[in-house]
């Protein structure tokens, strides 16, 4: 099965929904692909193959029982909406398969996909491609909120800066993207080059394929019967190199796994059983669902003869609480930062503690705004007037910080946004302005469900982290007419939110 999608928003929709109307019902363990060509670029170089690359691995994921959309030169309102597409034909368990060829372009580490529509920029104007961009990051959160088994990233983007011009000074980035070194567990991710290396669209002159080196390479590995991944990806490595030496150009595509088992598109290892051959069901699919590792909360893992005390930081107009968590009934608490000095008590609460009968100690510390990241030693005295530990609890302000300011926006998420009325229609983002030390970006779309505008939030403090800055926006004005407002976030630890809609009040309406 394949669907194409065009530039047009409203025709991508439209067949958006005959996606979902044609796709096969809910279970587990579909494939699933969405295919990306860009050629077709206004503001900077055009593409020759891009467009044929998106079709070749459309028809051979086909082969290899993907229900495949095919997408080819995308604005950015197209794009947003063909990955809302995806996300919606992708399921639970489902093996997921992104192919994207087109420019790519790499800031400060982050990887971004182009759209058809990119603005020309120049120098000390990355934000202008950031915001017209897709983050390649985003796709690989949004395939984890689905929770598919397993994703599979294909990028051929390595090109040259698509930026430079001659006479100006170019976009600070590279052509081409950043390796993807910290995937979660359950991702596949396959560059057609190395870093600082360009992918060759053909040959020579005499080159006629339809097809990148790549591409054409890569997309024939695929259909090898009884290779995995793994072998797929260092077999295209192996030949896209040695063709590429033919004409003394330097091209290594670079791999990245983090699957927990061998996964094989086009049948078992050769040799199996050929009831193997089959793409094998997992026996607990929870255990290969892509997740994206936890924040870096300070903690300390459980010792083997002791229950060792685990720390919650949480940030304040005054500076930093600390509150430590002992599974043992406790008799006293201490500690110091560092490891010299003089341990200090924590004193006790007027509440009598049940397990031991006595006052309960303390389990909150004060520290500065400015504190620097430390060791902070705890130790305990238990039920038996035995003295454990000290233990080391490490504190990052940092990694605190984001995780504190994360954790009260999954908790206030009905809080993002509010529409008032003053001298006409108001959204308000205060809360996200307040809470903004978390957040990397904020996407909103007015009366629409794919949020594609950027709104801008002031720089986070750390020193200050929940004052608003004087003269911040706070609001903004929309059309008297708008019913609904979605946002999407992007989290400083790479992970990505839910879609949220707020809809305007029946009260508010004229």
């Amino acid at each position: 099965m394949k669907f194409w999608l065009s530039s047009r928003p409203a025709l991508a929709l439209s067949l958006a929904a005959s996606l979902l109307a044609l796709a096969a019902p809910a279970h587990a363990e579909k494939r699933v692909a969405l295919v990306i060509g860009n050629n077709d670029y206004k503001n900077v170089p055009k593409l020759q193959k891009a467009v044929n690359d998106a079709r070749t691995m459309g028809d051979t994921l086909k082969q290899l029982g993907f229900s495949v959309m095919v997408a080819e030169n995308q604005t950015r309102q197209a794009f947003s909406e063909t990955l809302l597409a995806f996300d919606q034909a992708v399921e639970p368990g489902d093996t997921a398969f992104f192919f994207y060829a087109g420019h790519g372009f790499e800031i400060a580490g982050q990887n971004f996909l182009l759209p058809t529509d990119v603005p020309a920029a120049t120098e000390g104007q990355e934000e202008l491609v950031r915001d017209a961009s897709v983050l390649a990051d985003r796709i690989i959160e949004r395939l984890q909120n689905k929770k598919v088994r397993t994703a599979i990233l294909v990028f051929d983007a390595c090109r040259n800066n698509p930026f430079e011009r001659s006479g100006t000074r170019a976009v600070a980035g590279r052509g081409g993207l950043a390796p993807m070194t910290q995937l979660p567990e359950g991702v596949f991710s396959v560059f057609s080059a190395g870093p600082r290396q360009t992918a060759l669209d053909r040959l020579s002159n005499n080159d006629n394929n339809p097809n990148s080196v790549f591409t054409r390479t890569f997309a024939k590995e695929l259909l090898q019967p009884g290779e995995n991944l793994v072998q797929v990806a260092q077999h295209t490595r192996r030949l896209v190199s040695e063709m590429a030496e033919t004409v003394n150009h330097k091209q290594i595509p670079v791999y990245f796994d983090q699957m927990v088992d061998d996964v094989f598109l086009n049948g078992a290892a050769k040799g199996q059983p050929e009831a193997a051959k089959e793409p094998a069901k997992p026996v607990e699919p929870a255990q290969q669902v892509a997740a994206l590792p936890p924040v870096s909360v300070p903690r300390v893992p459980k010792d083997d003869s002791v229950n060792a005390p685990i720390a919650a930081f949480s940030r304040h107009n005054g500076g930093w609480t600390v509150t430590f968590s002992i599974a043992d009934p406790t008799l006293g608490i201490s500690w110091r930062m560092g490891d010299g000095g003089d341990f200090r008590e924590t004193g006790f609460l007027d509440t009598l503690d049940p397990r031991t009968r006595k006052r309960m100690p303390n389990p909150s510390i004060e520290l500065a705004g400015d504190a620097p990241a430390a060791t902070i030693q705890v130790r305990y005295v238990d039920a038996s007037g035995e003295l454990q530990g000290p233990f080391p609890i490490k504190f990052d302000p940092e990694a605190a910080l984001i995780h504190d300011q994360r954790k009260i926006l999954d908790m206030t998420a009905t809080s993002w946004l509010a529409f008032r009325e003053f001298n006409g229609l108001l959204v308000y983002y205060t809360h996200l302005v307040s809470y903004r030390c978390a957040i990397r970006e904020v996407r909103i779309g007015i009366d629409s469900a794919v949020p594609d505008k950027v709104l801008k939030m002031p720089p986070c403090d750390p020193r200050d982290p929940l004052d608003v800055p004087y003269g911040a926006p706070l609001y903004l004005k929309v059309a008297p007419t708008t019913q609904f407002v979605s946002v999407e976030l992007t989290y400083r630890d790479g992970s990505v939110s839910e879609i949220k809609s707020f809809r305007k009040a029946s009260s508010l309406i004229p």
